[in-house]
């Protein structure tokens, strides 16, 4: 397949040296179309199957293209496996690089700490009359108990429910009665070209745009996420499990990606309506 593209690339070069020189007869060749839902289904397939850590993608039904995001990990190697996969599909991918690497936002640092490891408080929730705060999956998968400090001193209470990779949310009880724990969100589903904000516990609240839905994301680190909610908005390692939402509409927990708050980057949320109905709460 890498033979045959190269081929291919040398006879688009050539067709357009030809049209700028002016010979007769010559014609770029023709960008493709849009492709199909079977199309697309096929090569959204084909992305999952080749298997290559680092990327991100997601079916943009408005252009007919499955994006695929690529981070600085990824080889020129690991973007032509994925075209061999697509095979005859392959021109319905639209590749991308983003810089950094696409990971977990995990670190040790200050807001919600356990198993020495710090996170970010995302939203409120209960069910009846316990209280409980939604995270990331991969930071309740590290501790089984959460504190408000560093010390591990101010009890906040335990991890109840944890779902990673495939899924990345995890539910955490409020044990300690002295703990405020307010609310005013309205659980929604992000939608593309959406203006969000997002909070967390390193670089605080940012802002941004959802780019896609249904991502899934091939962690560098290990662990694939289905489902995922792709933007633009900046993050770092300390903000997973954040909120991210527009006004009172609670859309996303800070799952995790790639680059910075100094040089931008890409990153994904778990939608929140997900993690509600899996642990049958409700936002207050």
């Amino acid at each position: 397949m890498r033979k045959t593209r190269t081929r291919l690339l040398a006879v688009t070069a050539g067709l357009a040296a030809a049209t700028a020189l002016g010979l007769p007869g010559a014609q770029a060749a023709p960008a493709p179309g849009p492709a199909g839902a079977a199309q697309l289904a096929r090569a959204d397939a084909a992305v999952e199957a080749a298997g290559v850590g680092g990327t991100a993608w997601y079916v943009d039904q408005a252009s007919g293209r499955v994006v695929v995001t690529a981070d600085s990990t990824v080889t020129d190697a690991g973007l032509a496996k994925i075209r061999r996969a697509a095979g005859a599909d392959a021109a319905a991918l639209r590749v991308q690089r983003t810089p950094g690497t696409f990971k977990p936002l995990l670190a040790a640092g200050d807001a919600i700490y356990g198993g020495g490891y710090r996170c970010s408080l995302g939203f409120n929730v209960r069910s009846g009359s316990t209280y409980y705060f939604l995270t990331a999956g991969h930071c309740g998968n590290v501790a089984n108990t959460w504190y408000t400090n560093s010390a591990q001193s101010t009890l906040i209470g335990a991890t109840v429910g944890s779902s990673f990779p495939g899924n990345d949310y995890a539910l955490v009880r409020y044990d300690n009665t002295s703990l405020a724990h307010t609310g005013g969100f309205t659980a929604a589903d992000a939608y593309v070209g959406e203006s969000v904000k997002r909070s967390g516990s390193t670089t605080g609240t940012r802002s941004g745009t959802v780019t896609g839905l249904n991502a899934t994301v091939h962690y560098s680190s290990g662990g694939t996420v289905k489902g995922l909610i792709q933007t633009n908005v900046c993050a770092e390692p300390g903000d997973s499990g954040g909120a991210m939402y527009d006004g009172t509409k609670a859309l996303g927990l800070t799952s995790g990606g790639s680059g910075n708050c100094s040089t931008g980057g890409t990153t994904f949320f778990q939608p929140v309506p997900e993690a509600l109905a899996k642990y049958n709460v409700s936002l207050f």
